[in-house]
């Protein structure tokens, strides 16, 4: 019989209680840790392909001929679109059950990606990154709570540590791999979006045949609306967190959206090869980072996760400065460091803090938060390099993550005086 954890007064999950079987019962079901397993990898698909199509941006251009504005346009439709999709569709799994609303999310990334194989030009590359940003908010925060239900009884911070390393490490994957294929591969594009596609494909297979972990309940029309709301228990957790939020994700904006630029513009390098190891050094580091840290006391996992970045963005800052390379991947791998362990360690002092039936809420608000701080200072730098130049926006933006993270490094500090 499907269980779903009762949650605790003080935020804990206390025993497992039944769920009622479904009327409409599939003839085979995974068991939960196989669905744990399964879920975490479709999770790692979902945010491989938001990192994959970077490095080939390149390469549209150099095809098409583009304006480099249109790049911009791809960038915002990105960032524009997953905040609408948080905000209408962020809680709508907590009233359907977290299965339908995966199933349809990972089918419309399959759409996406069949758009981005066969796309003719620069504006069906936009219309399906558009597609892909709907199913990617659609299926963030609803994956987030699902691994945290999945997840063994005893681990259930693995649950919390691996919905916030999944999308740091897949963009990292996705970023690299894309890469790779760019240098090396004769057509990197059908290689790209034909692996993903059916990467997507076996991940609705995998959820289709995965237990449910919420109770249907009223309210999913009127949940659409879109609106904001965190969990009494998690929002005073969630206001001293917003710095941090901000650090760590313009953090990854900086690397994933202007990356490739500045290799272009300062270091006068058109590597493919470069390009993705620029943009997944810092994912992949803080991936790694965050699973190794999952014992580790959150509090001080994230004070010092601030410090890192401080430290890391100014190295980086330096070596773009300098035009030094090793200097900026160095800082970049401190800087990730601090990215993966600060987010996944608050991650894991705010999941508890939800019930399972508004777990997906409060991560829609999470990754509301956190993609705002992701997409629009990079839009605005986007903005900034015609007027002022590469290298002082470039400098700036590193400039206002040093400040977020001190800001965040003291809160943060405090609150664990407390």
């Amino acid at each position: 019989m499907t269980t779903a954890e009762e949650p605790c007064p003080t935020g804990g999950i206390l025993a497992a209680r039944p769920l009622r079987p479904s009327r409409r019962v599939s003839s085979f079901r995974l068991r939960p840790a196989a669905a744990f397993a399964g879920a975490a990898l479709a999770f790692v698909a979902v945010a491989l392909a938001v990192g994959a199509p970077s490095p080939l941006f390149v390469l549209y251009q150099q095809e098409w001929g583009f304006q480099p504005w249109l790049l911009t346009v791809a960038f915002a439709i990105y960032a524009v679109t997953l905040l609408i999709t948080l905000l209408i569709a962020g809680s709508l799994s907590d009233h359907i059950g977290r299965r339908p609303v995966l199933i349809g999310a990972l089918a419309l990334q399959v759409v996406a990606m069949l758009v981005f194989l066969f796309a003719p030009d620069i504006g069906w590359i936009i219309g399906a990154r558009a597609v892909q940003v709907v199913a990617t908010g659609a299926a963030m925060s609803t994956f987030t709570a699902a691994l945290v239900e999945l997840a063994p009884e005893r681990q259930k911070k693995l649950g919390a540590t691996i919905g916030s390393t999944a999308p740091v490490g897949g963009i990292a994957i996705g970023a690299f791999l894309t890469g790779l294929a760019v240098q090396f591969v004769p057509q990197p594009t059908t290689l790209v979006f034909v692996v993903l596609a059916l990467l997507f494909a076996a991940g609705i297979l995998v959820i289709a045949a995965s237990p449910e972990t919420v109770q249907r309940r009223p309210g999913a029309v009127r949940s659409l609306i879109p609106r904001l709301l965190i969990p009494r228990a998690a929002r005073s957790e969630f206001a001293g967190a917003i710095p941090l939020f901000l650090a760590t994700w313009m953090l990854a904006g900086l690397f994933i959206g202007l990356s490739p630029s500045i290799l272009h513009g300062v270091f006068h390098l058109d590597s493919g090869l470069l390009n993705g190891a620029i943009v997944a050094v810092p994912p992949a580091v803080g991936a790694t980072a965050g699973l190794l840290l999952t014992r580790a006391p959150a509090r001080r996992t994230v004070v010092w996760a601030m410090a890192a970045i401080l430290v890391g963005v100014l190295i980086a800052a330096v070596g773009i400065a300098a035009a030094i390379l090793p200097l900026l991947f160095v800082g970049a791998t401190v800087a990730g460091g601090g990215f993966g362990a600060g987010f996944s360690a608050m991650l894991r002092i705010l999941a508890p803090l939800a019930p399972n039936d508004q777990r997906a809420e409060l991560f829609a608000g999470i990754f509301l938060v956190s993609y705002l701080a992701y997409g629009v200072p990079a839009l605005v730098a986007g903005e900034l390099i015609v007027a002022i130049g590469l290298l002082p926006t470039a400098l700036g933006y590193s400039a206002a993550i040093a400040v977020a993270a001190v800001v965040a490094l003291v809160v943060q500090a405090l609150r664990s005086r407390r």
